[in-house]
């Protein structure tokens, strides 16, 4: 039924020996919408798409894709969706034309892989076999194979991971006209820029769980009401500005000579930022008014240190 979600995850557990990869995660996915999961390595974002998939079976919790169990109803449920993974799934000796049309051929209504083929820049491998196609060759035909189905919902694991800007944007390009006929996305990404292009909603997992979910705007809007950057001499005294600001200001220095000012940005706070740079000699160049970015809350919410 189209009121409910197309992917609705609950109490979602999955582990591998003592380790916890999903540890109660909660997802509900709406029909016709992109759903962007990000997450720093070894969240458990891929994890919990193979278990939508029907590749791996939860140890606890309930997973419904297109109102099936992935694992007991998988024979109904995999004609309705396309899935890329993120390595895998190809004959390393099969051409990549004879894999697309192979693919295409066991659907009802597919899309001409022909039109896939040009789409995605392909022409000048299609009698390469899979294993000789660069990374990027590889990535487009794995995309062109999820969807050449016509599915109700794609699952797209690291959809550019290795693309060049041109194919980056065609891809883009392709998910978009998914969502416009209709169809439900659930993409896993590493790029934030990716995310606040395409996605109606964000999920941020971390730890297993899931921490923060909503629409680009809705989490970007949270914390800060906006971010007032410039550059000008390394070496501000920023104790000194901040007396000059609103209490609840924050300043700090990013790198030597760049400045961000988090608060209520607004014509009085830049009147008061320029004024404070006049009386102590401060030239501020490319001031600049910011939200903050996907990138930033994500950040904050799991951290700056690297993931081992």
């Amino acid at each position: 039924m189209r009121n409910e979600p197309a992917v609705e995850v609950t109490a979602l557990v999955k582990r591998y020996g003592t380790r916890a990869a999903v540890d109660g995660l909660d997802l509900a996915v709406p029909h016709g919408s992109v759903t962007a999961v990000l997450g720093p390595n070894g969240a458990g974002k891929t994890t919990t798409v193979e278990v939508c998939e029907g590749y791996r079976r939860p140890d606890s919790g309930t997973v419904r894709v297109l109102g099936l169990d992935p694992v007991t109803q998988g024979a109904r449920l995999r004609p309705r969706i396309g899935v890329m993974l993120q390595a895998g799934g190809v004959y390393p000796g099969a051409h990549a034309e004879e894999m697309l049309r192979h693919t295409a051929a066991l659907h009802a209504h597919p899309i001409d892989p022909a039109l896939l083929i040009e789409r995605l820049g392909l022409e000048s491998c299609g009698r390469t076999a899979y294993r000789r196609l660069s990374g990027g060759q590889q990535q487009r035909l794995a995309l062109a194979m999820a969807v050449v189905g016509r599915p109700e919902l794609v699952f797209l694991d690291e959809p550019t991971a290795g693309l060049d800007p041109q194919a980056r944007h065609a891809t883009w390009d392709l998910v978009r006209e998914l969502r416009a006929d209709g169809a439900t996305v659930v993409l896993t990404t590493h790029f934030m820029d990716e995310a606040e292009q395409l996605a109606d909603q964000v999920v941020i997992i971390d730890g297993g769980r899931s921490i923060a979910r909503g629409t680009p705007e809705e989490l970007c809007r949270g914390g800060a009401e906006g971010t007032l950057r410039f550059s000008g001499r390394p070496g501000l005294d920023l104790a000194s500005l901040l007396k000059a600001l609103p209490a609840d200001s924050l300043a700090a220095e990013l790198s030597p000579g760049s400045y961000r000012i988090e608060g209520k940005v607004d014509p009085q706070l830049l009147a008061t930022v320029a004024s404070w740079c006049a009386q102590h000699g401060v030239m501020p160049d490319r001031l600049a008014v910011e939200r903050r970015t996907l990138e930033d809350v994500f950040l904050e919410l799991t951290g700056r240190e690297l993931r081992r």
